[in-house]
């Protein structure tokens, strides 16, 4: 049957499907130790992927679609990586990718999201949603554990997520940087919906039940709400996190056609 890939192994994680392993290709390509690919399958969606892993010089292998549905549980596409876990970055990774980006920068800021599957959730509604990176405190915030990585589904392989030691800090230097900061609050005088959030932007959604902490809220630019029409007062934070993603990446397509 060839190589099987012990999945219990921490130092080693299996990234899978076409989207995640070309993020991973693209992004991050250091933390790849090979790439499996469908024996058979060069078609026109694969095919970049082998070009790209060439191009990088990773390893590539070639296996059955029985020996690649035995690696992972899940939709592989004809494609798997296997890579060192991601590790949170730091300070100085943020304004490096920032440096790096040709188009508008669209970062989510998660200001004490401390529930391992609410970031797992944000993570990957980001990566759906063309997010550049999430920002999060250092500390009072989740940690990329083994839940993140489960509920994430491959989006905490590729997505970067950047844990800062100063939160206020860091959205001033945005900031300065032509960021607009765009805080969410059930206070807010106007709704996603009625504001323009088509230019660089970061959205800074709170933390499970308290929302934003005041010193972050003091750092916004904008205050904006989600209606709510019911009973309820609010959504989970990684419900809201993809209502204002999804508006935001509306706005843009809107402009851009």
């Amino acid at each position: 049957m060839g190589k099987r890939l012990d999945k219990s192994l921490s130092n080693k994680q299996l990234v899978f499907g076409i989207h995640a392993v070309e993020s991973l290709l693209v992004r991050q390509s250091q933390r790849i130790l090979t790439v499996y690919f469908q024996q058979g399958r060069e078609d026109a969606r694969v095919k970049p992927l082998i070009e790209q892993a060439g191009r990088e010089g990773v390893n590539c292998e070639w296996r059955s679609r029985a020996e690649l549905d035995e690696m992972v549980d899940g939709s592989h596409q004809g494609v798997i990586a296997e890579a060192r876990p991601a590790q949170a970055l730091r300070d100085k990774d943020l304004f490096y990718l920032m440096d790096t980006l040709t188009e508008p920068p669209l970062l989510l800021v998660l200001d004490g999201v401390t529930d391992p599957h609410n970031l797992g959730a944000c993570l990957r509604t980001a990566d759906a949603a063309g997010v550049h990176a999430v920002i999060a405190p250092k500390d009072k915030s989740a940690s990329l554990n083994a839940t993140v990585r489960k509920v994430a589904c491959g989006a905490a392989e590729v997505m970067p997520f950047i844990q800062v030691t100063n939160l206020a800090r860091a959205l001033r230097e945005l900031q300065q940087r032509g960021v607009w900061v765009i805080g969410t609050a059930g206070e807010a005088d106007k709704s996603i919906y009625q504001s323009d959030v088509t230019g660089p932007t970061a959205l800074v959604m709170g933390a499970e039940g308290k929302g934003m902490r005041r010193l972050t809220r003091e750092h916004c630019d904008l205050l904006i709400n989600l209606p709510m029409a019911g009973s309820v007062s609010s959504l989970n934070v990684s419900v809201a996190t993809g209502v204002c993603l999804f508006e935001i990446v509306r706005q843009r397509s809107a402009i851009t056609g």
